[in-house]
């Protein structure tokens, strides 16, 4: 589907929601999608969040654990949501593709004394019974659905639930900051909006509940450097004057609180959270 005209388009069914995604994704300067690779870089900066529990607890709120549920936390990275939720669950299967992200899972784990979080190093594009993720009550992909097929990811998130399926994805700009992307003059392409992938599960016949979580940014840095370390993951490969451009920005834009460096803004955003139920 090259080329999406408003004239061609004479109902919402005429428009095949999973290829406008992809043209969507496309429009990135991203080079190509992160690989695990990617995601063990960034397992390092997942530490101080596993402790941090806003996103996890207005998660849980909505999703409502019962005490006999069995979990797929597919795409679970460094358990967000997994480890809080193996007190309210029976079981959980946690499934990552980066090594470093499971192993600091398992580190938490360990730590935690938890006994009912299983992890599996598997990927959406894999055979899931061959790399033995089963059946579960429920499953769950919390901001884990960047991939290429979404309605495939989808389909096989929710043909390996028999109750409920979660799935949760950025609304406008999400964590992204339009200030930091005009500081070193790049554009901020938005990334693919909640109401796509909406609108995709009601084209596949799923009426989803939806809910939303408000968060607000306000992370302190030891020092700019630590700052623009954690910023890699919003800006990549970035050119020396751009390093220069993002220092300076830095540099006016941040303040000291409590021995730490902090943006004198705040930044607020919103994650979807939808869910339907497979239970008559």
């Amino acid at each position: 589907m090259h080329g999406i005209h408003r004239k061609d388009i004479a109902d919402i069914s005429d428009i095949n929601w999973n290829d406008l995604i992809n043209i969507q994704r496309k429009k990135k300067p991203e080079k190509k999608k992160p690989g695990s690779h990617y995601w063990d870089k960034r397992a390092a900066s997942f530490v101080d969040h596993v402790g941090k529990t806003f996103y996890s607890e207005n998660f849980l709120k909505i999703m409502d654990p019962h005490p006999d549920w069995t979990v797929l936390d597919m795409g679970c990275g460094g358990g967000t949501l997994a480890l809080p939720l193996a007190a309210k669950v029976k079981k959980i299967t946690a499934v990552d593709f980066s090594d470093n992200m499971l192993e600091l899972l398992n580190s938490e784990i360990q730590r935690r004394d938890i006994g009912n979080i299983k992890t599996i190093k598997a990927s959406w594009d894999d055979d899931w019974s061959e790399k033995g993720i089963e059946i579960y009550d429920v499953a769950v992909a919390s901001r884990s659905l960047s991939v290429d097929d979404l309605e495939g990811a989808i389909t096989k998130l929710n043909n390996a639930s028999t109750k409920r399926v979660y799935i949760s994805t950025i609304v406008g700009d999400g964590p992204y900051d339009r200030n930091i992307y005009d500081a070193v003059g790049r554009d901020l392409i938005p990334a693919v909006d909640y109401i796509y992938m909406y609108n995709l599960l009601y084209q596949m016949g799923v009426h989803a509940n939806i809910s939303f979580i408000h968060e607000e940014t306000r992370k302190t840095f030891d020092d700019i450097d630590a700052t623009k370390n954690y910023l890699k993951w919003m800006l990549h490969d970035t050119t020396p004057d751009e390093e220069q451009r993002l220092e300076l920005y830095l540099t006016r834009n941040m303040t000291m609180k409590d021995g730490r460096k902090v943006f004198d803004y705040h930044k607020e955003f919103k994650w979807a959270i939808m869910w339907w139920s497979k239970e008559k």
